[in-house]
């Protein structure tokens, strides 16, 4: 039986540095350093609060040596000399949430007999990324004009999320860890994620990122899953990591939003224009930063150019533009949770397969969100 006096007390330290707010903890407890030095012990109240402050598990606290905390996914900056040596609990957690409800809906998917996902890791790096494009957009129903009838890029971010979810991948795009407000996410950290499976794949979309940058993401991670590679990403300045799948999944991302057939047109006609970038792209419904990085890949600007108008642009953007700032509350559902996962976890409770306690703990609901959730979501 575990004894407060058997705390390791060194993971104290080890929790405040993994916490990331270190300073703003040990002024909430103030016995904190007779814990360190075992001058004092906590009661089983204070090290649970201890614990829930630090986004630490209570049983860490009795390890006999520090935790190691890691990714199961691989994760690729732009600047390999940024390589994080740890991870924010805020990703680690994000993380377990999405492979959770992934592994509650493969087995789901799978005793209900359906069939895994043909287009799942069916694209190999040998082959031409404008082939593969094409073929993510056979499979979501659109061709190369897509965007073209649409009012704006905010809303073919939207058909383009329907679209995906309608051939069952999952896609998630939220900016706190689950739905705790407290813990919000970091887009300089990762600007999407994604896991790959056979049979449920989900994609994750940070949404404190740019709207003008999450549609950049969500093609990226689609051609992840063409590929068949799982990863966490930060795109940083729309740049890949130096890695042979990253760059491959950025170049199928480019011409799958912007083909460059239709991109070397359309600059001809406008390339002396006082707002080139903003031009072509009102005509493709995407931000201007994925056109001018689109520009840039085809060698019609140089990086001083694109860097220079990325910079300028991204400090025009409004706070309040830049930030998922949340809304009607079950509205926020829809994305925070996924629309396909969400149906299945209803569906699934419904039945009789999945106990309604676990549906909520799926879903990070209580009994009476989730009932409002799900009148909603089948009014839809």
């Amino acid at each position: 039986m575990l004894k407060l006096t058997d705390i390791n007390s060194s993971i104290f330290e080890w929790a405040l540095n993994y916490s990331g707010e270190g300073n703003a903890i040990s002024i909430k407890f103030p016995k904190l350093n007779k814990w360190i030095n075992k001058d004092d012990f906590p009661t089983v109240r204070q090290l649970e609060k201890f614990s829930k402050a630090t986004n630490v598990p209570f049983g860490y606290f009795f390890l006999d040596k520090l935790p190691v905390v890691s990714l199961s996914i691989p994760f690729f900056r732009t600047l390999s000399e940024e390589q994080p040596v740890s991870f924010s609990p805020e990703l680690i957690d994000t993380v377990r949430i999405i492979e959770q409800r992934q592994e509650w809906l493969k087995e789901y998917l799978t005793k209900n007999g359906l069939e895994p996902l043909s287009f799942v890791g069916s694209a190999k790096h040998s082959t031409n990324y404008k082939i593969i494009a094409d073929k993510i957009r056979t499979a979501l129903g659109i061709n190369e004009k897509w965007a073209s009838k649409l009012p704006n890029w905010e809303s073919a971010l939207s058909f383009l999320i329907d679209k995906t979810e309608n051939i069952n991948i999952n896609v998630i795009r939220n900016g706190v860890v689950g739905n705790n407000t407290h813990r919000k996410l970091d887009y300089m950290e990762f600007r999407g994620l994604v896991i790959v499976d056979d049979f449920a794949p989900f994609l994750f979309i940070n949404g404190t990122d740019f709207k003008s940058a999450q549609m950049f993401t969500l093609a990226h991670e689609l051609a992840h899953i063409w590929i068949g590679s799982s990863a966490i990403f930060d795109l940083r300045q729309l740049q890949p990591a130096d890695n042979k799948t990253e760059k491959l999944c950025d170049k199928i991302a480019a011409e799958f939003l912007v083909p460059e057939t239709q991109l070397i047109e359309e600059w001809q006609k406008v390339k002396h224009t006082e707002n080139p970038f903003q031009i072509i792209a009102r005509s493709f419904k995407v931000s201007e930063i994925v056109i001018a990085r689109r520009v840039l890949d085809l060698g019609l600007i140089t990086k001083t150019v694109f860097f220079e108008f990325y910079d300028e642009y991204i400090s025009k953007i409004p706070k309040s533009k830049k930030k998922d700032s949340g809304g009607d509350f079950y509205n926020t559902q829809r994305f925070r949770i996924g629309k396909r996962f969400a149906n299945n976890v209803i569906t699934a409770a419904k039945e009789g397969s999945l106990l309604y306690r676990d549906a909520y703990k799926l879903t990070g609901l209580t009994a009476k969100t989730f009932q409002k959730f799900e009148s909603k979501l089948r009014a839809e």
